[in-house]
């Protein structure tokens, strides 16, 4: 029986389309599958974004500053606009998912972020159009980063609800897998496009192709996550309350002590994120070090092993419990921040050695790092608990990181990186023990 509401809702489909489908369960690596697709299209977005805030943007959009270091600090203060309006994005969403229903939720997030995407790829120049080439660029920006907020579809969480107690660790690492592969994806374009094209052609219209193919992904990861909500699983997950779309406020006032533990358990693992993706695109491509296209070819060989090592963060976490791994991570972020100055200033081969090293560290790392600490929501507030914590995460650990980083850098000394990367290890180590000592607290009550 179709129920009736006051405005148009996607619910009544999506339970209908469950229905339909009934008898033809989702395994487990269907879910999987889908958590992957999902994250990849958002990962490669968000570095198709990421590369050309190094080699395009300064030059086209803040050509008007006074050196490349400057359009430079410029394009990364306009990166950081999206992690501004991510949370505010989940406000809304989660608003819409309560009001509509899912699948009209996820259908007006994804066509945003990738509608916002593609209009990158139409951006004209400040040569052209002036101050409005820039405002534009912020304008679409905060459209990428508003629907983030969108594109929570709670599949994570009911690949973790469903991972068996001894498998909790291989389980959690699969949704990362995205990121590798996003950005092995959108280096592998931009490193063809700047290798094969002439200077001016590149910045002409070579680099505009690998936003178009961020929406094509962006479609194709929409069906994807469709099929899987219509699923027999996800309703059974919804009618039990664990996949429920709570308001945010709510969700703050019983759990925010756990939202804030859940943004900086993995603050080390996101400050490392982007000091060997974006900040050393950077870092080379401003001090004439070696092509940015080889550089770029590099980052992708970085970028699987980063994979293999987040592969094997999920066996190692079943071993020794997550909780464990996230702090042999911190401690071997901390270690490796003492060798990263060295390394970024001795050349192409020990710069080649940072990118490698560096993705493998991340990987041990980040493999556990999302939702670490998701098991203290209550069922009804876990999907927007879960949702709301990865926005303030990125925020405050990944946002404004290869712009403090580069300042760093330029006014300091490049030794100053490794002090970054300490005091994200360090708050990684003191909010995993804190959240232990809750947890000791809360047993022992």
């Amino acid at each position: 029986m179709v129920t009736m509401s006051a405005y148009p809702t996607s619910a009544d489909f999506e339970r209908d389309a469950r229905r339909m489908h009934d008898d033809a369960q989702v395994s487990a690596g269907n879910i999987a599958m889908g958590v992957i697709i999902g994250r990849t299209s958002e990962f490669f977005g968000f570095f198709v974004y990421g590369i050309a805030s190094v080699l395009v943007f300064p030059r086209l959009v803040f050509g008007f500053a006074a050196d490349p270091l400057t359009a430079t600090f410029y394009s990364f203060a306009v990166f950081a606009l999206a992690f501004l309006a991510r949370p505010v994005g989940s406000v809304v969403f989660m608003w819409i998912d309560r009001s509509y229903g899912r699948g009209t939720k996820l259908t007006i997030a994804l066509f945003l972020l990738g509608g916002s995407t593609a209009s990158i790829a139409f951006l004209p120049g400040y040569a052209t159009v002036g101050v409005w080439s820039v405002l534009l660029l912020a304008l679409f920006r905060l459209g990428q980063g508003f629907a983030l907020g969108g594109v929570w579809d709670g599949l994570a969480s009911l690949l973790a609800l469903n991972a068996p107690a001894n498998r909790r660790g291989w389980y959690a690492m699969i949704p990362q897998l995205g990121a590798p592969l996003g950005f092995a994806l959108a280096s592998g374009l931009f490193g063809y496009f700047y290798v094969n094209l002439s200077d001016a052609d590149f910045l002409s219209w070579g680099w505009r192709y690998p936003f178009f193919v961020a929406f094509a992904v962006n479609v194709v990861a929409l069906f994807a996550r469709l099929r899987l909500v219509a699923s027999g699983e996800f309703g059974s997950a919804l009618d039990r309350d664990e996949l429920q779309a709570a308001p945010v406020l709510e969700t703050l006032r019983v759990h925010g002590r756990d939202v804030l533990l859940g943004a900086f358990v993995p603050l080390a693992s996101f400050a490392m994120f982007h000091l060997v993706t974006i900040f050393p695109l950077s870092w080379v491509y401003l001090n004439n070090g070696q092509s940015a296209g080889d550089f770029l070819f590099v980052q992708i060989a970085g970028a699987a092993v980063g994979a293999v090592t987040i592969i094997l963060s999920g066996l190692l976490a079943d071993r020794i419990g997550r909780r464990g791994q996230l702090l042999i991570g911190a401690i071997a972020i901390a270690v490796f921040s003492f060798a990263t100055p060295f390394w970024l200033e001795a050349g192409a081969g020990a710069q080649d050695a940072y990118i490698i090293v560096g993705f493998g560290i991340l990987g041990l790392s980040f493999g556990q790092a999302s939702g670490s600490v998701s098991f203290r929501f209550a069922r009804k507030y876990r999907y927007t608990g879960a949702a709301f914590t990865s926005d303030l995460a990125w925020l405050v650990g990944a946002g404004f990181a290869p712009l403090v980083a580069l300042g760093l850098a330029t006014e300091f000394g490049i030794f100053f990186i490794g002090g970054y990367l300490i005091s994200g290890a360090i708050c990684t180590l003191l909010a995993l023990t804190l959240s232990r000592a809750l947890d000791m607290q809360s047993d022992g009550s």
